[in-house]
C-alpha cells in the first residue's frame, strides 16, 4: 500500500525546488512544522533565562512574522487557529475556577470587574479628549480598548498552582464583567455611528444577552450530565463533546451581541463541576490546550507586532505611550482598590494586576471595528499603537504574575508542609466490573501535589483455576494502569495468592504504609450480618486506616449534591477531620454542595466541626431525631441523583452505634443510587492539623 500524503502540484518537481520557496512559507506542512518548533524551542530558551515561556512564543512570533523576517504570513489559517486558541484559553480559565470559591466571592469578582472597567474607561475617555483630541464617542471607544482584559498570563498562574487563590479567582471571574461591558461600549458606539441606536436596538441587545446567559447556564449542565452518564465507552467522545459545547456557546455569544470569548468562558463555568480537575478528561483538555491551541493564539498575537510602527510618526508613538501608561496605571489602581476593600496582601494585589493587565482579543476587536467604521481618530496609527500596547502588556503581564505567584506560594500554607504522605490502596477482585469508578474516586480524593503512586492490588485464592484467575486479575490491573495514565498519575500494581483475601489486603496495607483504602462493595452481607461483605468486614476489623467503601455506578460529576450523614458523637472520633476533609475534597472537585444530616446530636457543634475542616464547600446542615427518621428522610427527600455519604465508625470507636451495621444495606434499598461509606482512621494522627482550615 502506498503512502498517503499531501499531493504536490507537480510530482516530478525536484525536492530542492520545493524547499527553495519564496517567503512567506506557503507549504502547509512546513508552516505547521515551523509553528511546532516555535512552541517547543521558544519557551525552553526563555525559561533558561528565567523568563515566562509564553513570552518566548510571542517574541519569536513577532520575529518570524510579516513585520520582521517574513517567514510566516498571518493568513486566515493563523488567524483561525489563534481565535481557536483564545477561545480555548478562556474556556480553560472558566473550567479551572474553584466553583466553591467563585460562588463565595462572586460579589468580589463583580466589584473588581466593575473597578477594572470603570477606572480605565473614565481615565481613557478623559485622556482621549484632552491628549488625543478625540470626540467623546471616539474617546469612549478608545478607553474601552484597555478597559477589558485578556488572561494572557493565565498559563503562568496555572503552572504555579495559584489559580485557586481567592484573589486570582476574583480576577478571573472579573474578566466576564470587563469584557462584556467593554464590548457593549463597542456595540453602542458602533450603533450610534450607523444611526440605529434606538429602542429596538436596546431591546434586541437586552433580550439576547438574558437568553444567552440563562440558556447556557441552565442547558449546558443538563446536557453535559446526560452525556457523561450515558456515554462512557470511548473517552475521545467526551473530549469532542466538550469542544462542541465551547464553540457552540462562543457562536451563540456572537448572536447575542457579545464577543465569543464571553461564551467560551461561560461554557467553562457551566461544565466546571462535570469535569473533575484531577481526572483523565481534564488532563486531556489541558494537554491539548497547552501543547497546541493556546500557543497558536500567542503566536498569532506576536505576528501582529510591528516595531517599525514606532518610527512611522509621532502620533503613533503618542497614542502608544498614552495606551501603555493608562493600562498600567488604571489596572493597578483597580487591583489596589480591590485589595484594600477585601484585605488582600501586596503579593495578591500584584498578581491581580498582572493577570488583568493582558490585552488581546477585545482590544483588537474594538480598534479594528472602529477603524472599519471610520470613527474619528481610529486610523492606521491607532491600530499600530494598539498592537504595540498588546506587545508591551504581553511582555509585562506574565513577568508580573510569575513574580507575584512565587511570593503567593511562599505565604500560602500547603498540605505538603505538614502532612505525612498520602498512600492510597485500591483492592480489586479478579472479576471487578466497576474498577473505573474506583479509579475515578481515588483520583478525586488524591492529593494532586503528591508524588506517591496509586497502589492497585488483586488478591487471588489458590485453587485449580488459580492460574486463569491470576491472568484475569493481571488484565484488570493492566487496564487500570492504562486508564489512570490518562491523568498522568503513576500506578504500582501487585497480585497476591492468599487463602484469605482480607489478609492479602491488610498485609499490603502494612507493607506499603497505606493511609487510605478505597474498596468496592457489591451489597453482599457477611455471615454475621455486619455492614458489608465478609472481606470488607475483616479489612475494617484489622486495619486502622481511613477506609472508603464505594458503591459508585455513574460518574461522580453527574450527582446533584452530597448528602452527608453524621452519626451522634462522630465528631469526637480520632480520624474525623481526615474523613471530613476527604468528603469535602470530593465535593469541591466535583462542584457539589453538601447537605449534612446530623442524627440525634448537637447541630451547631457538628456544623462548626465540619466547617473547620478544609477545603471550603457550600454546606447546609439539618437534623433528624433518630435512625428511623433518617431512613424516612432518605426515602422521601433524597433523590437517586444525590450521592449519599455515610460517615460511619468501627466497632468500639467513638461514634459507633449498632444501627451502623445495617445502615448501608438499608440506604442501598431505599436510595437505589450511588453512595459511599467512610470509616475514619481509628488511630490518633500526629499531623491531624493538615486537614483543618488554616485561614
Amino acid at each position: 500500500m502506498g503512502r498517503v500524503g499531501v499531493p504536490r502540484a507537480n510530482p516530478t518537481e525536484p525536492m530542492t525546488a520545493m524547499l527553495a520557496t519564496d517567503l512567506p512559507v506557503a507549504d502547509p506542512v512546513l508552516i505547521f512544522a515551523l509553528a511546532v518548533l516555535v512552541f517547543l524551542v521558544a519557551p525552553l530558551a526563555f525559561q533558561r533565562y528565567r523568563l515566562p515561556g509564553i513570552v518566548g512564543v510571542i517574541v519569536v512570533g513577532a520575529a518570524i512574522g510579516p513585520n520582521a523576517l517574513g517567514l510566516l504570513a498571518r493568513d486566515t489559517t493563523i488567524v483561525l487557529l489563534g481565535e481557536v486558541g483564545l477561545l480555548y484559553l478562556m474556556f480553560v480559565a472558566g473550567l479551572e475556577i474553584d466553583v466553591g470559591e467563585f460562588t463565595e466571592s462572586v460579589d468580589r469578582s463583580v466589584v473588581f470587574g466593575l473597578l477594572s472597567f470603570v477606572i480605565p474607561q473614565a481615565v481613557g475617555t478623559v485622556a482621549g479628549v484632552l491628549v488625543l483630541g478625540l470626540t467623546i464617542p471616539a474617546a469612549s471607544l478608545f478607553a474601552s480598548i484597555f478597559a477589558s482584559h485578556t488572561l494572557l498570563a493565565y498559563p503562568v498562574a496555572n503552572r504555579l498552582g495559584i489559580v485557586g487563590d481567592e484573589a486570582m479567582t476574583v480576577t478571573i471571574g472579573g474578566t466576564i464583567v470587563t469584557d462584556t461591558l467593554a464590548l457593549l461600549v463597542l456595540a453602542v458606539v458602533a450603533a450610534s455611528t450607523q444611526g440605529v441606536l434606538d429602542g429596538l436596538f436596546w431591546t434586541r441587545l437586552g433580550i439576547g444577552l438574558v437568553l444567552f446567559f440563562l440558556g447556557v447556564w441552565t442547558l449546558v449542565p443538563h446536557v453535559g450530565r446526560w452525556f457523561f452518564r450515558t456515554h462512557t465507552d470511548e473517552s475521545y467522545f467526551e473530549f469532542l463533546f466538550v469542544l462542541a459545547v465551547v464553540f457552540v456557546c462562543a457562536f451563540l455569544a456572537e448572536l447575542a451581541g457579545v464577543e465569543p470569548i464571553v461564551g467560551a468562558f461561560l461554557a467553562g463555568l457551566a461544565l466546571n463541576r462535570l469535569i473533575p480537575e484531577s481526572g483523565t478528561l481534564m488532563n486531556r483538555i489541558e494537554f491539548v490546550g497547552n501543547a497546541l491551541f493556546i500557543p497558536f493564539f500567542l503566536l498569532s498575537i506576536g505576528m501582529l507586532v510591528d516595531v517599525r510602527a514606532i518610527a512611522a510618526g509621532p502620533r503613533t508613538l503618542l497614542i502608544t505611550v498614552v495606551l501603555v501608561a493608562s493600562v498600567l496605571a488604571t489596572k493597578f489602581a483597580a487591583a489596589w482598590v480591590t485589595g484594600r476593600l477585601y484585605g488582600y496582601s501586596p503579593e495578591q494585589v500584584s498578581g491581580m494586576f498582572g493577570l488583568s493587565l493582558g490585552q488581546a482579543a477585545a482590544a483588537l476587536a474594538i480598534v479594528l471595528v472602529g477603524f472599519e467604521l471610520g470613527i474619528d481618530g481610529f486610523d492606521g496609527d491607532m491600530v499600530n499603537a494598539v498592537v504595540l500596547m498588546i506587545l508591551a502588556a504581553s511582555l509585562i503581564s506574565p513577568a508580573v504574575v510569575e513574580r507575584a505567584g512565587k511570593r503567593i506560594l511562599l505565604e500560602t500554607p500547603h498540605e505538603d508542609e505538614v502532612a505525612s504522605p498520602q498512600r492510597i490502596l485500591l483492592p480489586f477482585s479478579a472479576e471487578s466490573e466497576h474498577w473505573e469508578a474506583l479509579c475515578d474516586l481515588a483520583l478525586v480524593i488524591r492529593n494532586p501535589r503528591s508524588d506517591e503512586p496509586l497502589r492497585a492490588l488483586t488478591v487471588v485464592e489458590p485453587g485449580e483455576d488459580a492460574r486463569s484467575r491470576v491472568a484475569r486479575a493481571e488484565a484488570t490491573l493492566a487496564r487500570t494502569v492504562a486508564y489512570v495514565a490518562g491523568a498522568e498519575v503513576p500506578v504500582d500494581t501487585g497480585t497476591r495468592l492468599n487463602y484469605n483475601v482480607a489478609s492479602g489486603v491488610v498485609n499490603a496495607g502494612i507493607e506499603n504504609r497505606i493511609t487510605t483504602v478505597v474498596i468496592g462493595w457489591d451489597g453482599a452481607r457477611s455471615r454475621r450480618q455486619q455492614a458489608h461483605g465478609n472481606v470488607i468486614d475483616q479489612v475494617l476489623e484489622r486495619t486502622t486506616q481511613l477506609v472508603v467503601v464505594s458503591r459508585i455506578r455513574e460518574p461522580l460529576t453527574t450527582a446533584s449534591r452530597v448528602v452527608l450523614v453524621l452519626p451522634p458523637g462522630i465528631d469526637h472520633n480520632a480520624g474525623f477531620a481526615e474523613a471530613i476533609h476527604t468528603v469535602k475534597l470530593l465535593a469541591s472537585r466535583t462542584g457539589l454542595g453538601i447537605r449534612a444530616v446530623v442524627v440525634g446530636d448537637d447541630v451547631p457543634r457538628c456544623r462548626r466541626a465540619v466547617e473547620g475542616v478544609a477545603p471550603t464547600v457550600e454546606t447546609d446542615s439539618d437534623a433528624v431525631r433518630d435512625w428511623k427518621a433518617l431512613l424516612a428522610l432518605i426515602r422521601d427527600e433524597v433523590s437517586r441523583r444525590d450521592l449519599v455519604v455515610l460517615l460511619s465508625a468501627r466497632r468500639g470507636t467513638r461514634g459507633w452505634h449498632p444501627e451502623l451495621e445495617t445502615l448501608p444495606k438499608s440506604v442501598s434499598t431505599l436510595h437505589g443510587g450511588d453512595f459511599l461509606v467512610v470509616y475514619p482512621a481509628s488511630a490518633e494522627r500526629a499531623d491531624d492539623r493538615q486537614f483543618l482550615r488554616l485561614r
